[in-house]
């Protein structure tokens, strides 16, 4: 699969999993932190405001990764970088 399209799919991933993780934290927010001192509600917050960090280096690192260095003829560019003479 080419950089390009792992960046595409990995977009789409990275706002799903973001949209989906701040969700799961109001949610989590809702049920454990009514009766919770400011505190450690601050500190929920931050904690899960940081927590999709974790789940979402994998994919980065995936998203990144160089092509396989297989040449892409089907571009067109196969001539491109040759002298016409």
């Amino acid at each position: 699969m080419r950089r390009r399209t792992r960046t595409l799919i990995g977009a789409v991933a990275l706002l799903a999993l973001v949209i989906g993780w701040a969700l799961l934290a109001m949610v989590l927010a809702q049920v454990a932190l009514p009766s919770a001192g400011h505190l450690l509600a601050g500190l929920y917050y931050v904690v899960a405001g940081l927590g999709w960090v974790l789940p979402a280096m994998p994919l980065i690192a995936w998203m990144v990764k160089p092509d396989d260095g297989r040449s892409n003829t089907s571009c067109g560019n196969e001539t491109a970088g040759k002298s016409s003479r």
